[in-house]
């Protein structure tokens, strides 16, 4: 309803009332109204420099961060050079590092000419840091106190700086450069006026080093609950925090990465619907061809037990039965154990309490499914299909050994595949449900005709 009502206004060039949407509104909100606007083919793309400038000056920067990276390539490319001077100057330093890395040569060199030399020091401190560490997701701009300060003064500082900081819930002490305490400004205001700094600050710092992953910084504040969390280098001196929303992209980043293995892709960075075709094709194929290949194995051991299925015919009707199983069951498994793992909740050295636990499960599963499973089909081929056989008996126990030996090898592969990923560091989620339904399939097979040919006393064609 609003994005129509102002898509009516910007036709009616009524931008005065645009402007006063803008006021009530939330700057996240207004980033995604622009997103919006910027995917409507038929808007002019000029408009949107225009509709930007009629933005609240003390909102503008806000918004522009929450944009995505090709809306803001496309104002960038319309700012003035003092237009552009003003959104990056209000931008926090995270915020500008988030968005070079997502431009051009061009637009990153223009950018950077349009801040200070102390802003670009920052910047390019920021950017030397590995691209997964917790230093390039930190921001230099936070409020540090000296121990000797009263709290008048710390009070005062506070309102001096802490407009142009990410944070001030959250307060540092250092002392050369070094980080020797931490304090809220709930402890700052339920204090009196002339209390020392040094008597009220908490010295035992949780901090991150400059090049520990990022996921495991985000991790710190699932357990911790921390608004922000300071990075120090290794002479224990604080060079920046970690922000909440910040750790939040990470982790949710993480998740997308993730998800898109345990899919069989590559993971793609854009949205869906701004990922060409060719890249969805591209992030695809590789898996699938990987699969599809080793999926050939099946065939063969099909065709090498020619002799099994010449003898019982019905042999191969099981197989998909078999193989869906198989993968299901390793899939339940993977997906427990990777999310595990995600958690925290299971450690490498945990691997044989893994396996044994994940074998009892199989055999209580595996059981009950054999027994339901035999009862069917000793039933249906005795008494109720038209092609009765002989022996429904001995092809009931065939395929219920064989769905117990397949559901406790696919349990057991699904545990034990992502965990040796992981000591062998790599992405567990690689180890995921098409790469294991693959190998099950391949050894449920075997496993069956093998079973098949024991208890069917069927020798092999030579």
């Amino acid at each position: 309803m609003l994005y129509d009502n102002m898509i009516e206004l910007l036709e009616q060039r009524n931008f005065k009332a645009i402007k006063d949407v803008f006021e009530d509104m939330n700057e996240a909100d207004i980033a995604d109204l622009f997103g919006k606007f910027h995917d409507n083919e038929e808007l002019d793309k000029k408009d949107l420099p225009v509709l930007f400038r009629l933005l609240p000056k003390d909102a503008a920067a806000d918004v522009f961060s929450y944009m995505e990276p090709d809306m803001q390539e496309l104002l960038i490319n319309s700012f003035t050079d003092k237009e552009l001077e003003e959104v990056i100057n209000d931008l926090f330093i995270d915020d500008t590092v988030d968005m070079i890395e997502e431009m051009p040569a061009n637009v990153v060199s223009r950018i950077l000419k349009s801040t200070d030399k102390g802003t670009r020091e920052q910047i390019n401190q920021i950017l030397k840091y590995p691209k997964d560490s917790a230093g390039s997701i930190m921001t230099t701009e936070y409020v540090y106190l000296n121990k000797t300060m009263t709290v008048r003064e710390a009070l005062e500082k506070i309102r001096q700086v802490g407009f142009v900081k990410e944070t001030v819930y959250t307060l540092y002490v250092t002392e050369s450069r070094r980080l020797i305490g931490v304090l809220s400004v709930l402890d700052i205001l339920t204090s009196d006026d002339d209390d020392i700094i040094e008597d009220i600050m908490q010295t035992n710092v949780i901090t991150v080093d400059t090049l520990e992953d990022k996921e495991l910084v985000a991790k710190q504040f699932e357990k911790y609950d921390f608004l922000a969390l300071p990075v120090v280098d290794k002479e224990q001196r604080i060079v920046g925090i970690v922000t909440f929303d910040d750790a939040m992209d990470v982790m949710q980043d993480e998740n997308t990465e993730d998800f898109s293995h345990m899919a069989g892709m590559a993971p793609i960075e854009d949205s869906y619907f701004k990922t060409s075709v060719f890249k969805h094709a591209r992030n695809r194929i590789a898996w699938l061809l990987v699969l599809m290949l080793s999926a050939t194995l099946t065939g063969t051991i099909i065709t090498r037990y020619e002799a099994a299925f010449a003898a019982v015919p019905l042999l191969v009707s099981f197989i998909p039965m078999l193989t869906g199983t198989g993968g299901n069951c390793g899939s339940q498994t993977s997906t427990m154990i990777i999310r595990g793992m995600s958690l925290g909740e299971i450690k490498l050295r945990d691997f044989f309490k893994v396996v044994f636990k994940e074998f009892r499960i199989a055999l209580i599963v595996s059981v009950i499914l054999a027994i339901v499973n035999g009862i069917r089909i000793y039933i249906t081929y005795a008494y109720i299909s038209k092609n009765q056989i002989d022996d429904p008996l001995r092809l009931a126990i065939t395929v219920s050994l064989a769905i117990i030996a397949t559901v406790i090898m696919s349990k057991l592969i699904g545990c034990m595949l992502p965990m040796a990923a992981k000591k062998l560091h790599l992405d567990p989620a690689l180890m995921a449900a098409p790469l294991i339904s693959t190998i099950v399939d391949t050894c449920s097979t075997l496993v069956f005709f093998n079973i098949a040919m024991m208890i069917f006393d069927i020798h092999m064609i030579a």
